[in-house]
């Protein structure tokens, strides 16, 4: 039997490689190798101490690129993800500042963002309108809101001595208390997206949208439950910026949404919908603030961030594109 283009590629391009790559390969490549091509620069940029510093720096952006990854893999965006992040960080901190307490104040802003979540999913669904416009304007809404709630400026005065911030704001077993809610959330989110019913129905209409109405899957209830979530995860966010930084700052969280929505691209969720991957968001952050760090080592000036950024985000999706061009093993020969 003659050699066919897949017998060809499969022995340049060994089975089992491709049985052990998954959607994150590529992506997180990227990351292995920006790590250690800064730390074989800069040896201090390898210890525990910057590392998890580097990990609680990405950790509000990233979860809300974990709850961004279900709009976008249903042909949804939520842009109001930062606004609502800013204005849910100053609704606690005023809530907390007028007598209630930071358990209480925390129950808020999470139902608070959770609904409104829901009334971008809402709003879109029953005025037939494109979630980049209905989102688009929420995100100034919320924004305009918050900075409205501080009068401009910051709210101090926290009780840094509650067992929110205390805990919240801290380390547990050495690690940051951020970074292990972070964890959970990419564990959590990547089960509810592949294992429940509501991730197959999300994967399904963004994959074909037609179809999926035509076959009776509940098209409004699921657009509105993917922007409630995408919400909920802005306000989670929003509740361990305020126990970590003590303060209510309405400015906060500015382009947190272009970030959060380059980050899910670069892990594997195409704008396109269909299929999408919460770790590999959540690495995609690690990635841009593996940059940020190391731009500070190198020296570079910050007046570069930005093209460093675009071009980490250029190569982190051609090696992406290049891990996914592998031959797939389980393909059928042909006959």
């Amino acid at each position: 039997m003659s050699a066919t283009p897949w017998t060809r590629a499969a022995w340049t391009r060994p089975a089992w490689l491709r049985a052990v790559l998954r959607d994150e390969t590529g992506v997180v490549a990227v990351l292995v190798v920006l790590v250690l091509g800064v730390g074989l620069a800069h040896p201090e940029f390898l210890r525990t101490g910057n590392l998890l510093s580097t990990a609680q720096n990405t950790v509000y952006v990233g979860l809300m690129a974990c709850g961004m990854v279900f709009p976008l893999a249903m042909r949804e965006v939520d842009l109001s993800v930062g606004g609502l992040y800013a204005m849910s960080v100053v609704t606690g901190a005023v809530l907390i500042t007028h007598g209630a307490g930071p358990w209480l104040a925390v129950a808020v802003v999470l139902a608070l963002s959770l609904t409104l979540g829901a009334v971008n999913g809402l709003v879109t669904t029953l005025m037939r309108l494109p979630s980049f416009i209905v989102t688009l304007a929420t995100a100034m809404l919320f924004r305009g809101i918050g900075l409205a709630l501080a009068e401009g400026k910051q709210i101090g005065g926290m009780p840094m001595d509650h067992a929110l911030f205390r805990v919240g704001g801290g380390n547990l077993a050495g690690v940051p208390t951020a970074v292990w809610v972070f964890a959970a959330a990419v564990a959590v989110l990547t089960v509810l997206l592949t294992r429940s019913r509501f991730g197959s129905q999300v994967r399904a209409i963004g994959s074909n949208p037609e179809a999926a109405e035509f076959t009776g899957l509940p098209m409004t209830r699921t657009r509105v439950k993917a922007l409630a979530l995408s919400g909920l995860m802005a306000g989670v966010a929003a509740v361990l910026a305020l126990a970590f930084f003590g303060a209510g700052d309405p400015t906060i969280g500015q382009g947190y949404e272009l970030t959060a929505i380059a980050a899910c691209i670069i892990g594997g969720t195409p704008r396109a919908g269909g299929r999408g991957s919460v770790a590999g968001a959540a690495v995609g952050c690690l990635i841009f603030n593996v940059v940020a760090a190391a731009l500070v080592f190198f020296q570079i000036p910050i007046n570069w961030t930005t093209f460093a950024t675009g071009a980490v985000i250029l190569v982190a999706v051609a090696v992406d594109a290049a891990v996914r061009g592998l031959p797939s093993p389980v393909r059928g020969r042909p006959g």
